[in-house]
């Protein structure tokens, strides 16, 4: 993938953060195994004393945090610690879902090879779910995590047997438009590829409070992806 100029990606900057759209595709920080480009890698070009006050998982898109000094790191990560910053996420998920608030508790505990998995004895998880939009049989969710487990909305949501689309981890499946297009037509000898190359959840929001006490939201635009992706599902109500 051609990678972005880390300038392109800023939503939010002043003296002590930046709030990023962060891209798909692109992790955070280094994974296992390293040397791969990342976002701190990038900030990192251009500004020296940049941490990440939190991550989103190598496929999830939308609004990230870093801070630009210790001072500032610091007061967010207390911040994440304590609960007081408010994520929100779309999440494009199977099925047809009338949520209003609906609140989900469920206890979450990390396997071994990057997954997760729901636990009676695994670390308590909470998470906020609402029905944005309807579509034919696909709905767009509004996430709202109070805590921050790994997978927690994905795993959430699939207990709800409401699975993110290309979310194959969990139990979405990858959506293909002949499946609500009747007259799908490929051309002969192609392969229809699914609609998203990913799974489809997208930080939208983040609102957090700044070094002296005033709180700021920034909200992230859906990347072309997902947004093509909300607007085709529109089409088949």
């Amino acid at each position: 993938m051609k990678l972005p100029d880390f300038q392109d990606l800023i939503l939010f900057e002043d003296d002590d953060y930046i709030v990023i759209n962060k891209p798909p595709f692109l992790a955070t920080l280094d994974e296992r195994f390293g040397g791969a480009p990342n976002i701190l890698r990038l900030a990192r070009e251009q500004y020296d004393d940049v941490q990440a006050c939190h991550r989103l998982d190598k496929e999830t898109s939308g609004s990230l945090a870093l801070a630009k000094n210790p001072a500032a790191y610091r007061h967010l990560a207390m911040q994440f610690e304590d609960r007081k910053v408010k994520k929100v996420y779309h999440a494009a998920a199977w099925g047809v879902h009338d949520y209003d608030g609906l609140r989900v508790e469920r206890s979450i505990e990390t396997t071994t090879k990057g997954k997760a998995r729901l636990a009676y004895k695994g670390k308590p998880a909470v998470t906020l779910v609402r029905t944005l939009e309807a579509f034919a049989k696909h709905t767009l969710l509004e996430c709202q995590p109070i805590t921050g487990r790994m997978h927690q909305i994905r795993l959430h949501l699939a207990y709800l047997q409401a699975p993110i689309i290309g979310d194959q981890m969990y139990g979405g499946e990858d959506f293909f438009l002949s499946s609500l297009k009747r007259k799908f037509n490929m051309k002969e000898g192609q392969e229809e590829q699914p609609f998203i190359k990913r799974f489809a959840l997208h930080a939208a929001n983040l609102t957090f409070a700044k070094l002296d006490g005033e709180s700021v939201t920034v909200e992230a635009p859906y990347p072309k992806d997902f947004r093509v992706l909300v607007e085709t599902l529109r089409q088949y109500q």
